[in-house]
């Protein structure tokens, strides 16, 4: 929460509008304003870099959301043989350090490499980072055993009234922190550069600016893909002949689980890293525009009104 307010307080936004291109918000002009925002809409997919934008993070983010639920089945059918209380909080912990290291160290690097190599390349290098942990599940989701080695074993925490064992063993920490870079580097950049693409629209377009329609555009096709990566995660459980409700599954499903759990994000986040290789909005053209567009300021800024 404390964190979440920074923004708010210190990115101080420019008004760059005026009232000649702010649109009237009244009831008797909501047939005009749906038209213009369907004309934005329908300008914004001639918007190459923003399209880039829009099918990378639709490739990385719901090939991450199909196979969300996967570690759980794994971690307490397959490393767990079915026992959940065996399990215990281990798919938790599995989650919250991926959570963790994402804000803690991920997003730095991620940004550290930004600033140093381009967004584009930073995003193409996080995302096959990604790949790479997402490939380590194979070695890191192993059955656990007397031999395993286990992180805090028999460790437990107590907070108020409830206890829970933060055991972990040390093999499931492998494929952790190179997964956080997929959606780490996606959320970190991707905002970023849709700014860099507003920048452009203004530059083409002209006023009024559409940064609402652009981030509006953009997490409404964040959420209609994750419904679809929601329903698609599901088809594939029922495919691999999974069953939550047996206390059992045969190692034919849980096999085909596997791969699937490392095959879907893997062959997305490759897609992504297709789709955002020819992405030619870089750092150079990026300042190029704003140059540009503080000088049409400017002028508009120095050329006198008219007073009636």
């Amino acid at each position: 929460l404390f964190f979440g307010v920074m923004p708010a307080i210190f990115c101080k936004e420019m008004d760059v509008s005026d009232a000649e291109s702010k649109a009237n918000l009244t009831m008797k002009d909501l047939t005009k304003n749906m038209k213009i925002l369907w004309e934005t809409m329908k300008n914004m997919t001639k918007n190459n870099p923003f399209m880039r934008l829009c099918g990378a993070t639709f490739l990385v983010f719901n090939g991450f959301q199909m196979v969300a639920s996967f570690s759980y089945f794994i971690i307490v059918f397959y490393m767990y043989k079915g026992s959940y209380e065996m399990a215990g909080t281990v798919p938790a912990i599995f989650s919250i350090l991926g959570a963790f290291l994402t804000a803690v160290l991920i997003i730095p690097i991620v940004s550290w490499l930004a600033n140093k190599y381009g967004k584009r390349n930073a995003f193409i290098i996080s995302t096959i980072l990604s790949i790479i942990g997402y490939s380590l599940k194979w070695w890191g989701f192993v059955v656990v055993d007397e031999n395993t080695a286990v992180l805090f074993n028999d460790v437990v925490l107590q907070i108020g009234v409830v206890k829970f064992s933060i055991e972990m063993p040390l093999i499931l920490l492998l494929p952790i922190p190179f997964i956080a870079f997929g959606l780490g580097g996606l959320f970190t950049l991707m905002m970023s550069m849709t700014a860099d693409v507003c920048d452009l629209d203004e530059l083409k377009n002209g006023l009024p600016r559409r940064e609402g329609t652009f981030g509006a555009v953009y997490w409404w096709m964040v959420k209609i893909g994750q419904s679809i990566a929601l329903a698609l995660g599901g088809l594939v459980l029922s495919m691999v002949g999974f069953d939550a409700g047996n206390a059992t599954q045969s190692f034919e499903t849980m096999n085909q689980l596997r791969i699937a759990d490392i095959i879907i994000p893997c062959l997305t986040a490759a897609l992504a890293v297709w789709v955002m290789w020819n992405y030619d909005l870089n750092e150079d053209k990026v300042a190029e525009i704003k140059k540009e567009l503080e000088l049409k300021r400017a002028e508009k800024s120095n050329t006198p009104k008219n007073i009636s």
